[in-house]
């Protein structure tokens, strides 16, 4: 049976000669690994672009119960970047974004409202053209709602971490900080320092850490640090 969903690409490898597998985090399905036959080959016409991680995708599937390789039927862009593949600040923020929930949702069943704010939430950002530096923050923080763990308000996330033995060096201000970045919208100003804007995403990635078993090393995490300390 064929069917149609939206899908959300996170990374490919390479499959024999001409193919390789891709893995899709679907509004309908949740994340699934499909087989793209020829896509390597010089008749495909670039069609590989269409696979870049984070890419945006209308797609038609044959959707196996069962299998855990599917077949996609056709493809195309459902949304197209202008700036996410070409700025600097944003392609690193992308690639982080890609290693979290491809570690996050490699298990994740179907769940159409954290796909829907995922897929809107990369749109948003794509056009944002102020205060981007804080948006993986924003996101981090405001997709723990949808991943069914989420922190009310910043003592909630604060009160979580220190249970856990994990504490803010700074007391000055971080709740505000914390309850902008959580409630605000994208672009919005957020006064932080470098310094304290990765104490915070440290400590969210160590509250993302004790509500899921799946997040471990984050291998784009130092290069993430280092752009936006420029």
């Amino acid at each position: 049976m064929l069917y149609h969903t939206k899908g959300i690409v996170f990374n490919a490898v390479k499959f024999k000669e001409t193919s390789i597998i891709v893995k899709i985090y679907t509004r309908d399905y949740g994340m699934q690994s499909y087989i793209i036959n020829g896509v390597r080959s010089q008749r495909s016409k670039g069609k590989i672009a269409m696979y870049q991680p984070l890419s945006l995708l209308d797609m038609v599937v044959y959707q196996k119960p069962g299998k855990d390789i599917q077949r996609i039927s056709e493809a195309k862009f459902a949304k197209t970047y202008s700036q996410i593949p070409f700025d600097p600040l944003k392609r690193t923020i992308g690639i982080f974004l890609t290693e979290i929930f491809g570690k996050i949702l490699r298990e994740e069943s179907e769940n159409s409202d954290m796909f829907d704010f995922l897929f809107h939430s990369l749109e948003l950002f794509d056009h944002l053209n102020e205060n981007t530096t804080n948006f993986h923050l924003q996101l981090l923080l405001k997709a723990t709602q949808y991943l069914g763990f989420g922190p009310g308000s910043a003592e909630d996330f604060i009160h979580q971490l220190s249970e856990s033995g994990f504490h803010f060096s700074t007391l000055s201000g971080e709740k505000e900080c914390i309850n902008q970045l959580i409630s605000d919208n994208y672009g919005s100003q957020i006064e932080m320092s470098n310094d304290f804007r990765r104490e915070v995403l440290d400590h969210i990635i160590k509250f993302y850490r004790i509500h899921s078993g799946s997040l471990r090393e984050i291998k784009s995490l130092n290069i993430l640090k280092v752009v936006l300390s420029d």
